[in-house]
């Protein structure tokens, strides 16, 4: 599993609702992909991947897969990435998540337990932990079907999600 993500300031008024409402489905069916959650915050898009494979998650950015509609629009923004931990189902997969949390801290070293304690909210959608090697960065990403009962970083609402191979994420 691997996970990615990139922040897009939007200009005002841009109404990134409408850009997702018409344009979401896309993913919907992406070979490769795990999950896509459109995220926004504030006056911010900041969509959050979990690729099942590199293969899918290179032909989205440079491949012809649905990058350069970003490029064209926004520019190229950086984008983060990260190795996958591990990623749990939580008691509400089987719902729309309305909301997401991303926590960021050092690699913890009990992360199996608190991730499936996490898992276990009846709210909880999926939950993944990613790190990033290089420094030992965590991120642990929760989609959520009601509001939030943990401390986070950051806090997004959740515009769509596409999840066309989230049963091969682990």
């Amino acid at each position: 599993m691997y996970a990615m993500q990139y922040e897009i300031d939007l200009p005002a008024g841009y109404d990134i609702e409408h850009r997702v409402a018409t344009r979401g489905h896309r993913t919907d069916e992406f070979p490769g992909l795990g999950l896509k959650a459109y995220l926004v915050r504030d006056n911010q898009y900041a969509p959050f991947y979990l690729w099942a494979d590199t293969a899918g998650m290179s032909r989205f950015l440079w491949g012809g897969g649905g990058f350069e509609g970003i490029v064209q629009d926004f520019g190229r923004p950086p984008v983060r990435h990260w190795t996958g931990a591990r990623c749990l189902a939580g008691p509400a997969r089987a719902s729309t998540p309305k909301f997401a949390t991303k926590r960021v801290g050092q690699f913890p070293e009990d992360f199996d337990r608190e991730l499936e304690q996490l898992a276990r909210n009846p709210a909880v959608h999926t939950t993944a932990l990613v790190i990033d090697p290089r420094s030992w960065e965590s991120v642990r990403f929760t989609l959520w079907t009601a509001a939030p009962t943990e401390d986070a970083d950051v806090q997004y609402r959740v515009l769509h999600l596409s999840r066309p191979n989230i049963d091969q994420l682990s």
